[in-house]
Formats: structure tokens, sequence, C-alpha cells
């Protein structure tokens, strides 16, 4: 009864809780969809955004105070927890709690700059290592990745070595790491995105596109008179791209400084910009401002290369075979960060677009947990009825050894009634003989 009444009732008490986490994260989710929306005002996301803080409270809440007995199982005080499930020494079961206080658990990432509070700097940027600009090739019309490299991911679940061939894009590195996710426990993204800035105003621009088609297509637009780059003089470009982008795969919007045009490639395939104008055309910039290049009129080029994000609910680490900028999408040895749940944060478009990722990761660690108390609940079944059964049989054997055998004494009882009478019989006739011999000799 003691395993019954403590250890399963306590893994019961600690699952159930991680439930009502599920929950709340799923709820948060759906929250940060809602929220990245483009529908949205700003006061709409404020109202998402306070929902999402009550919620993430609400988290900490039921991990700082779901107990068992007295003990904290959820805010990582508990520890290990050791059951006695036998008669003699030792005969232990070790169940082992985690933290999930909303600072302790999340989504932790390679690939981009990591919010260290609520509605903090986050966003992805071009380069695969939180403050790198790895793998951007805007000089040339050249991939960035010049030379053969190759890192190794160093996961959780396990080692394994991504090679990365002269030319690799982004997208095919992110495919490479998806096809190792068993083995390493990390996924991959990858995001190409550049921004165009300092484009000539009252000119006419001819650029030609590569990105996820074979064949360059030809964008051509007009910017429009003034004496800066702002969204009316840069509409008709944007307007010009978009128009291109089922065939290549890059759309355009305006830049959140508002001044340039932002080319972004969601799959992460490379983008090749060619200027076939008579005039310089615009000068191109990496999102973090490292790397940039103009378009030279007549010929100018720029190769963008995407970035590489790696994800886990679990810590890991990067090992990468080189050091040289422009040759691999790593730079030596990197260790992931945590992007804490307690960040999470749906006010504006990238913040709730990382609350996904966030959240998917808390959830997986939840449902993690979740299977562990289950199978420490089955567990504990198990012992419970083995021992029921030990102490059956244990029982049986006591009595063999003590108790009345009651068909072998039944059996001698009968024999023994069956003697007597016998004898008794056998007395009676001996005595009745002398009798008989006096009655003839009075005859």
């Amino acid at each position: 009864m003691c395993i019954r009444d403590s250890g399963i009732s306590l893994a019961q008490v600690a699952e159930g809780a991680l439930g009502s986490a599920s929950s709340t994260l799923q709820r948060i989710r759906e929250l940060a969809v809602q929220s990245a929306n483009a529908t949205n005002s700003a006061s709409d996301r404020a109202a998402l955004n306070a929902e999402v803080g009550q919620l993430t409270a609400e988290l900490n809440r039921v991990a700082q105070t779901t107990q068992f007995n007295g003990k904290n199982l959820l805010d990582g005080s508990l520890g290990s927890a050791v059951f006695q499930v036998g008669a003699n020494a030792n005969q232990t079961i070790t169940a082992t709690t985690a933290n999930f206080t909303t600072s302790k658990y999340g989504n932790n990432r390679i690939g981009s700059v990591v919010a260290a509070t609520a509605g903090g700097v986050g966003d992805l940027v071009t380069g695969s290592t939180a403050g790198n600009n790895v793998s951007v090739g805007l000089a040339a019309a050249a991939s960035g990745i010049v030379a053969d490299a190759a890192f190794a991911i160093n996961g959780a679940a396990g080692s394994k070595v991504i090679g990365v061939t002269i030319g690799s894009s982004a997208k095919k590195v992110a495919a490479d790491v998806n096809a190792q996710t068993n083995t390493t426990g990390v996924t991959a993204t990858a995001r190409t995105e550049v921004d165009l800035k300092t484009l000539t105003l009252s000119d006419n621009f001819t650029l030609t596109l590569k990105s996820d088609n074979v064949t360059a297509v030809t964008i051509s637009f007009s910017t429009g008179a003034g004496a800066v780059n702002n969204a009316d003089n840069l509409a008709a470009g944007i307007t010009a791209f978009n128009d291109k982008s089922s065939a290549t795969g890059v759309t355009a919007k305006l830049n959140a400084s508002g001044d340039g045009i932002t080319l972004t490639n969601t799959s992460g395939e490379d983008i090749v910009l060619t200027n076939s104008s008579a005039t310089a055309a615009a000068t191109v910039t990496d999102l973090a401002g490292a790397n940039s290049t103009a378009l030279a009129a007549a010929g100018g080029n720029s190769y963008i290369t995407g970035a590489v994000t790696l994800d886990s609910d679990k810590t890991f680490g990067v090992v990468s075979t080189t050091g040289a900028v422009g040759v691999s999408f790593f730079l030596g040895n990197t260790s992931s960060q945590l992007q804490a749940a307690s960040t999470l944060d749906v006010s504006t478009v990238d913040s709730a677009t990382r609350t996904i990722s966030t959240v998917d990761a808390a959830l997986a660690a939840v449902n993690n947990q979740r299977a562990n108390y289950g199978a420490l609940q089955s567990r504990f079944e198990s012992t419970v009825s083995n021992l029921q059964i030990s102490s059956e049989n244990m029982s049986a054997s006591r009595g063999r050894i003590q108790d009345a055998d009651f068909a072998m004494e039944t059996s001698n009882l009968s024999r023994t009634q069956i003697l007597q009478q016998a004898g008794t019989a056998m007395v009676a006739q001996a005595n009745q003989i002398p009798q008989q011999v006096l009655s003839l000799i009075h005859i």
C-alpha cells in the first residue's frame, strides 16, 4: 500500500500538473499564430500579449506550487525521490523530477539572436551564429561557401557530422541536418534575407533575379521622385519583385527602417541579383549591417547565402571543422542558447514567430516529462503486482511447511478408525469362544 499511496500518487499529481501546463502552452501557441497575422493592429497584439503574459505567469505558478505531501514537484527542489519497494535494504525505485519554472526550459537555439526578456531582441539574422554573419557572399555572383567544410552537431540524442560542399545553400544544409534529427534531436530551418538600400531615385532599374528558379527572371521598376528612399518611392519596386515571387520564391516588403526593400526566401535558397541597368542600382546589405556591396552599373551582382537556425528542446552544441568566414555556416565551437518560456511574447510579428518555436520546444519538454511520469506509474503498478504475487507464493510456501495436509490426515484417521473397529470386533469374537466351549460341557 505504501508504494501505491506514495509513488503512484506522486507521479499522478506531477503528471496532472504538467497536463495543465501543456494546455496552457497550446493556448499561448494559438495566440502567437494569431498575432503573427498581418491583419492585427498594435492594439490587437497588445491585447493578445496581455493574455500571453498572464498565461506565462500561470505556467510559473503551477511549477512553483505543485506539491505532494508538502514537497514541491516541478520547481527542481525535489531532485530525485527514492521509494522503498522491497522488504530488504536498497530494494528501491528512484523517480527523477525536473525544473519547470519558466526560466529553465524552452527552446535551445543556435543561429539567431536570442531574446533575454519578453519583448526583447530575438529576431533571426542573416548569420548562422548569434552575433556573426557567416556565409553571406555579397561581393560576387558566386556562393559564399567557397570551400568544402563540415560541422558536427552534438545533441542530447547523439552526434552527427554534417558535410557542407562548395556552393551549398542554407536550404540544403538545413535538409541535411533534418535528415539526422532522429540521431541528434536537433532540427534546422533556413532563411535568406537581405536589404536593398540607397536606391537611386527617379531612375529606371532592370535587375535579374535567381533563387528557386533555374533561369534568371527580369525585374523592372522605377523609383519615385524625392529626396529619400521611403515607402512611396519604393512601392513600385516592392510590387515588381512580388509579381515574380511565384517563380522565384522571393518576396519583397518595406524594410524595418522604412528606407529599403527587404527580399526574403523563406526556404533558405540562395538569392542572386544582377544589375542590367546603365546606372548603379542599390546597395545590398545583410540585415545585421555587417556585409554590403553595391550593385554596380551594367553587370554589378551580388550572391546572398542564407542562414541556418538549429533548434532543440534540450541543450546541444556545434563544433565546426573550420573557422574561416565564408567557408562554413558555423564558426568554431558554439553552444546553444536557451530561449526560455519566461520570454514568451507576441507584441510583434517577429516575437510572435519566435514564440511559436519556443512553445513547440516547451511542449516537447513537458510531454517528455509526462511520458516519464506515465512510465513511472506503470513501473510502480508492475512492482505492486509483482510484490502481491510474491506475497501469495511465500504464504503458500509457509503453509506447505507448517500447516496440516488435511487429505493425508483424513486418510490416516479413516485407516486408524477401521483398524480400531476391526480389532474390537476380533476381541469380541475371541471372548465368545470360551463361552461356547463351556456350554458344550454343561450339556
